[in-house]
């Protein structure tokens, strides 16, 4: 009787234990975001006060205050929606196209060696070009539309997470694939139970960085030729020295980059949500 009462009131000395980690997380967490959000402040107020008091060229840096007032105008007028749509095609787009193939490849390489070998070199001297030098040959080749940018968006998004899973399932303990093995796992079973959680830590760092570079192949993409999206928004404000519009352009960016992160974030807790709370 005294081992299970034992037993119990250690169990809810656990429970309790665990409560109060996670409300320390919490308010830890809550703090976090005021003190980004405190130092956001900061930075904004000492560039507006700069600006104002004629430390900082308002030609090269405009005030905040007006880059909010050209984003307000640009999304009150619904000039800024069209572009961003075409953006967000586009990015969606490499995104997907990108993290699939990277992820079929990474996992066919590390699991099949001969293969590996053989298209190793050849995936090093790819990932060492230029990117940039790729988007004019890749407008001769699709032309002004959205595919273009894709097909740049999916050369950058592409090697990033190649590479990550590549390393992710190779770095799988030797020992639990063995173990697995053992107890009777076909290839299919240690794809789905071991190579898959093992490496999805590399492959969702890899997708965090994915969503910038989508979003930027997109950008560079339109920047050298399209007749719409951000980026072409963004071309036509400097083309007038518009540094307003040009600022404003990129907070927009800033901003849905850090919408589609946070939903990757939410994505990657909840498929690594038997990972032990850290």
């Amino acid at each position: 009787m005294s081992a299970q009462g034992g037993t119990t009131r250690d169990d809810t000395a656990l429970q309790a234990a665990g409560v109060r980690r996670r409300q320390g997380r919490g308010v830890s967490n809550l703090a976090m975001r005021g003190l980004q959000l405190l130092l956001a402040l900061v930075v904004l107020g000492l560039w507006e006060l700069g600006g104002r008091a004629g430390l900082i060229d308002q030609f090269f840096f405009p005030l905040p205050s007006d880059i909010f007032a050209t984003v307000w105008t640009w999304v009150s007028s619904g000039y800024v929606f069209p572009h961003l749509w075409v953006t967000m095609q586009e990015s969606v787009l490499a995104f997907v196209i990108g993290a699939a193939l990277g992820l079929f490849l990474g996992f066919l390489l590390a699991r099949v060696r001969f293969l590996d070998r053989l298209f190793d070199p050849f995936l090093q001297m790819f990932n060492a070009l230029p990117r940039v030098v790729l988007a004019p040959i890749f407008l001769l080749w699709f032309g002004l539309g959205i595919w273009s940018k894709v097909a740049f968006g999916v050369t950058l998004v592409f090697f990033i997470v190649f590479f990550n899973t590549l390393e992710g399932v190779k770095g799988v303990d030797r020992v639990l694939v063995d173990n697995a093995r053992m107890l009777g796992a076909k290839e299919s079973h240690l794809l789905r139970h071991v190579f898959v959680p093992s490496a999805l830590t590399w492959i969702f760092s890899s997708l965090h960085i994915s969503v910038g570079f989508a979003i930027t192949g997109a950008v560079v993409g339109e920047y050298l030729g399209a007749s719409a999206g951000v980026g072409y928004a963004i071309a036509q404000a400097q083309g007038v020295f518009d540094t307003r519009g040009v600022f404003a352009g990129m907070f927009i960016l800033m901003v849905v980059v850090l919408v589609v992160d946070v939903l990757v974030n939410r994505l990657e807790r909840y498929l690594l949500r038997w990972r032990p709370a850290r």
